[in-house]
Order: C-alpha cells, then structure tokens, then sequence
C-alpha cells in the first residue's frame, strides 16, 4: 500500500521549511520549489552538475548576457564547448561545430573559453563539496559525485537538505547554480541530477529504480554509446526494460563483460564507491585553426603560446610533469600523439615547448594539420622540478628569464611580455 501523503518527507529548497502536506507552493514562503521523496531522508549517494558552467560563470559576469543565448567556443573551424540554455532550445549541444551553431542561432553571443577563469571558480565549488563530506570523487571541472553516509550529525540534517542548502549557497556565494541528483548508487544519482536541469534536485529511491528504469532507453546506461546501441538495435533491443527480462549469463554470452554491466545497471545495481583519489592526470592545452596548418612557421607560435598556457596552470595547481605529450589532428580527423619523457619533473613553459618542439619536427612532413595541443603528464608536487642543469647552463639562464616575466605578468598582466615565438602571429586562430 502507497504512504499516505502526510507522511512522506519533503522540505522546501528555497526556505528549507518542512511540509506535513503536499501543497502545490510553499506553505511559508510561497515558493514552487518542492521536494518529496518517500526516501528522501535514506539516501546519501549524490551527484552535482553545475547547469551549463562556462556559459553561466559569462553571465555571471557580464549581467548584459542574462537574457542572451551565449556560446562557449570559438573559430569557424572551432566546436561549441558549451552553450547556455537558451542557445539550447536553438538546437545548439556542446561539441557540435561552431559553423552549425551558428547557422541554429545566429544571433547567439560567442565567447572564447577562459580555461583559468573556469578553473578558478571550478576550485570555488570544490571548496564547499569538501565542507559537505571529505569523500568527494570529481568527474571533471564541473561535476563530481559525493557520499554523505554518516554526515547527517555533522550538520545536523540528512543529506538532503544538506545537499539544498550547498546548492543554495553555491548560488548566493559563487554566483552559478547546480544540479542535485540524490540516490543509494551512483548511476541512478548521475542520472537523477539531469532530470530537471537547471537548478534541479531530482530523487531516485531503491524501491522505484527497476520500475523508473524500465521504459528509459538503452542509451541511458553509462558505457552504451552510440555503436553499441546500434548493436544493441540490431539485436530488437532498445529500452531498459528489454535488458531486465534477459539473463545475466545470456547477456554475457552475446556482449562479454557488457553484457554483466547491462544486466546489473539495468536493475539499478551498483555498487561502486565514491572514491577520493581521482586527481587530474595531466595538464594541456590546445586549439583548433580557422585554416589547416601545416608550415613550421605556422605551427611553431602556436606550439609556444600553449606551452605557457600549460605552465601557467601548473602553477596554479602547485604541480609539475615528467612526461611532456604532443598532440596533432590532422586535415582529416586522424590524431596523432607523440610522448618524450624528461630526466625531472617541470613545470616551465621553456622545457614543455623545447621537448614539444622535438616532437613537432618530426611531424612536420607536409601534413596539414587542423588542431595542435601540447601538455604535461606523471604529475607530481613541484619540489623537485627543474633542477640547475649543469649540462646546459643557458637553460638555467633561461629558466631565471622564465620566473622574472612571470612575475612581471602576475603584476601587469599576460601581455605584459612576449616571446618571439608568440609576439604578432599568436592569434591567428582567434
């Protein structure tokens, strides 16, 4: 028998003021903002997006914008790399190309990302998910999953309420919004946190994941892109539903180890764990051409321009790299990566472009290339970054010339001082 409606637990997440009824609005403050769950106060596996995150930090920033569709992106031969709600309802979806956007809505304000500024604000939020709950497993810039088990006499709520009162702050302090997704695993809460975006606070209980499930498509399950579907749609197979009337052994036997994710997740089972260690594994940058590129002239400036983008964030995130990695995409979508790894950690731009230099030579065979991207991996804490070489002490000297016009940038500003490499052709690709 279903509970009556008094007593489902619910809670309004604009006052956070409890409601014994099911009003359509608020009963103390008026608002339309909701939230019932019968195991709203049982759950403690959440999932928060930030809504349309580079495109609302632009807002934020620029109150002109409210209203406007804005895309993140940038060159005709560029893609989107997001775009705000209202560009969305034109048709616009992140990765598509930057000429299709347009052509979908012309009228759309273009911004070129701020990868530091992102970043920046990305850490902001990071800060207040950490005060939450030290088990914090970030899935990128903008999103991560969070285990409140245990929490609930620390703030002295369940998680819940906790998890409206983070998004309410995130608004009131940071100036973007959120999305809740709140279950007992973590494929249900990822799944619940896109329901109602943006400013959503969507609930998944245990009780209603087969049934909640079973008419959503296949492509819902983490793994199943779009091969796989159409595999899975060559064999008359398309919602989850069909998933939960086979066998765990005859799913297997068609689609390997699949076949067991199919069979679990299709019935809400999953048991992974929010898990802490999932620090960034690398540090790059890279930009796509207006026009292909295929010249060392051409190429070189834009090879030294990201190389400093590289070991400015390397600075900021305190950290160095071993192992320096190219990365080419030539006329016709075919990516090449090439790897050098350093005889000690770094973090100057000086040694990222020289090995990137090395590698790039090699390349350079008349293939005209549309995207150049340069970065660092094997991270690790800068102590022990780029020792005095007494091999080369002109690299000593340069790595000196480094520091002092990254102080003078700090002070006056990026432009401050340029290189030969960078000065007048680095914003070709703009």
């Amino acid at each position: 028998m279903p509970d009556s409606a008094a007593s489902i637990p619910g809670f309004c997440r604009d006052c956070l003021r409890e409601q014994a009824t099911e009003p359509r609005r608020c009963l103390s403050c008026g608002s339309p903002r909701l939230l019932r769950h019968s195991e709203l106060y049982k759950l403690t596996l959440a999932h928060i997006d930030c809504d349309a995150f580079y495109a609302s930090i632009e807002k934020r920033d620029d109150p002109e914008l409210a209203d406007k569709p804005v895309i993140i992106g940038g060159g005709k031969r560029g893609v989107v790399s997001t775009a705000c709600y209202i560009a969305r309802i034109h048709g616009v979806r992140s990765a598509m190309p930057m000429f299709k956007a347009l052509e979908a809505c012309p009228q759309a304000v273009v911004i070129k990302p701020d990868m530091e500024k992102y970043s920046r604000v990305g850490r902001e939020v990071r800060s207040l998910m950490l005060e939450l709950t030290p088990l914090v497993q970030p899935l990128s810039i903008d999103e991560a999953f969070l285990d409140l088990s245990g929490t609930e006499r620390l703030h002295h709520d369940p998680s819940a309420r906790t998890l409206a009162r983070f998004a309410k702050r995130v608004e009131q302090e940071i100036g973007i919004t959120v999305s809740v997704g709140l279950s007992y695993c973590k494929f249900l809460a990822k799944v619940a946190s896109d329901l109602q975006k943006p400013r959503g606070f969507s609930v998944i209980g245990q009780a209603e994941a087969v049934d909640f499930l079973k008419e959503r498509p296949v492509t819902l399950i983490w793994g199943v892109g779009k091969a796989f579907a159409a595999t899975l749609e060559r064999d008359g197979i398309r919602t989850i539903g069909q998933l939960q009337m086979m066998e765990e052994a005859d799913l297997m036997r068609r689609y390997g180890t699949m076949g067991q994710r199919l069979y679990r997740l299709s019935r809400g089972q999953d048991e992974r764990i929010v898990e802490t260690d999932g620090e960034a594994k690398s540090v790059s940058s890279e930009t796509t051409f207006n026009d292909d590129l295929s010249r060392p002239e051409e190429l070189v400036p834009h090879l030294r321009r990201l190389s400093e983008q590289v070991a400015l964030r390397l600075r900021k995130a305190e950290l160095a790299g071993q192992t320096v990695v190219l990365k080419l995409k030539t006329a016709d979508f075919k990516l090449r990566t090439r790897n050098r790894r350093l005889d000690s950690p770094t973090r100057l731009a000086d040694r990222i472009f020289r090995t990137g230099l090395q590698l790039l030579e090699k390349e350079v065979d008349g293939t005209r290339y549309r995207l150049i991207g340069i970065g660092v991996s094997d991270l690790s804490d800068p102590g022990l970054a780029d020792p005095p070489d007494l091999v080369d002490p002109a690299a000593t000297r340069r790595a000196a010339a480094e520091d002092a016009i990254n102080k003078l940038r700090d002070k006056f500003g990026k432009t401050t001082v340029e290189t030969g490499y960078t000065f007048g052709p680095r914003r070709r690709d703009q």
